[in-house]
């Protein structure tokens, strides 16, 4: 049954919830303020061009994501099927669907604005193209899509990042120019693009206190609080800024008093096992999912959905000195735009990197950009690194694919099976 006790929180949890619930009260008086909206997602998005220009971003899949934590999103589900949306579609896509339909409020409970334009970057999911098409029926506003070649080959050439950088300069900037009736300021830009590159470097340090042991963090379920002003509306602001600077010296003073990562129930967790993670979490019961990792003793060094907005960690940074070009490579660069092999060598590069046990697969039902390949993948990983793999199965925001007991079982046999090779290699 989820845990309906309250969180246990640290002053860079507390800053967060302060900085979400401002965001979506500044989105319920936009259009009184005069402020043009601007709808896109997570991967690959355009935040600093959109604060740039002095518009607000909303990103669906993030008030879906936010519905389900809340206990919301099965109504606004079923609201989208009555229509006519089949049980496969992307769950993201049938809430946010749910939620127009039922007035469009948001997760705080205040109405969102109707967008001023439906800023699209594809980055590796086809979903987001129909999903944009769905509001655009229903909003009737201006739509500018951002074409983001797919890392077929596994690197990003130089034809690649001058075709984006193309597009910017002669689709998405003249439309968001006559959108918010500015021009855009090319020193404006550089300082957002600025304060993303201190806060990515901030975040970069908090990845990698994992390597210690035991581990301050965990990498996947506090691993999405941790991404959530950088991937979401808050990146090239300076309170994203003040949240990363809190959130390194807080996980700097817990390596340096050799504590493990902190449960929401207020424990610490004493690392018995050290596992990578591929595959977004479950959002409905997502205290209860994480609650089966950390009754068991297992913490999460490493995971590539906390990549999914941004690979910082291996290596790329916004840059002021090179805007454009810096924002097509991040575009290019997101996670679900890599192909499987890509994928296999990076969860590998993981396991060695900081030295886990273990490493499990949790299948989306509904999201086809990560479930495609995961168990051609965790054989692959299984091959090269002698680890032992786990698969479970859940969905994003719809409770109906969410087995517990399922679930349960799955794991303790998975950490059985870890103890078993531990013993075999003694």
């Amino acid at each position: 049954m989820e845990n309906n006790k309250e969180a246990v929180k640290e002053n860079s949890m507390i800053l967060q919830k302060d900085m979400i619930a401002d965001h979506f009260h500044n989105l319920a008086q936009a259009k009184e303020n005069g402020k043009k909206v601007v709808y896109t997602f997570v991967p690959g998005n355009l935040n600093e061009l959109i604060w740039a220009f002095d518009m607000l971003p909303v990103h669906p899949e993030i008030n879906a994501l936010q519905s389900a934590m809340r206990k919301k999103s099965a109504a606004f589900v079923l609201e989208a099927e009555k229509s006519g949306h089949s049980e496969d579609v992307c769950t993201y896509v049938k809430c946010d669907v749910g939620m127009m339909k039922r007035g469009n409020i948001g997760p705080t409970g205040e109405k969102l604005p109707e967008p001023d334009l439906l800023l699209l970057s594809y980055t590796g999911c086809f979903t987001f193209m129909k999903w944009f098409e769905l509001l655009k029926q229903e909003y009737k506003c201006p739509v500018v899509m951002l074409h983001v070649p797919y890392q077929a080959e596994g690197s990003i050439s130089g034809a690649m990042v001058d075709y984006v950088v193309k597009q910017l300069e002669e689709k998405v900037i003249p439309v968001m120019e006559e959108i918010s009736g500015k021009k855009l300021d090319y020193d404006v830009l550089k300082s957002y693009l600025s304060a993303s590159n201190r806060a990515e470097n901030d975040l970069v340090s908090v990845w990698n206190s994992a390597r210690s042991k035991p581990s301050p963090i965990d990498a996947y379920f506090g691993g999405v609080y941790y991404i959530g002003p950088i991937f979401s509306a808050f990146r090239g602001l300076a309170q994203c800024e003040d949240y990363y600077r809190t959130l390194r010296e807080e996980i700097d003073e817990r390596v340096r008093l050799k504590l493990g990562p902190i449960t929401p129930d207020g424990a610490e967790v004493k690392e018995k096992y050290r596992l990578v993670v591929e595959g977004p979490p479950n959002w409905t019961s997502f205290r209860e999912f994480w609650k089966m990792f950390y009754d068991e003793g297992a913490v999460v060094v490493s995971s590539t959905y906390t990549k999914v907005g941004g690979l910082y960690d291996q290596g790329f940074r916004h840059s002021p000195e090179n805007p454009l070009e810096s924002m097509a490579e991040y575009c290019l660069g997101c996670y679900t735009n890599h192909n499987l092999p890509s994928r296999v060598d990076l969860i590998e590069k993981y396991i060695k990197d900081f030295d886990a046990d273990g490493f499990v697969i949790n299948s989306i039902k509904s999201c086809n950009s990560f479930s495609a390949g995961q168990l051609m993948m965790m054989r692959e990983i299984e091959s090269r690194t002698g680890r032992a793999g786990g698969f479970i199965e859940s969905d994003l925001v719809d409770p109906r694919y969410f087995s517990a007991a399922n679930i349960k079982n799955r794991l303790e046999s998975y950490f059985q099976m870890i103890d078993a090779k531990k013993a075999g290699a003694s």
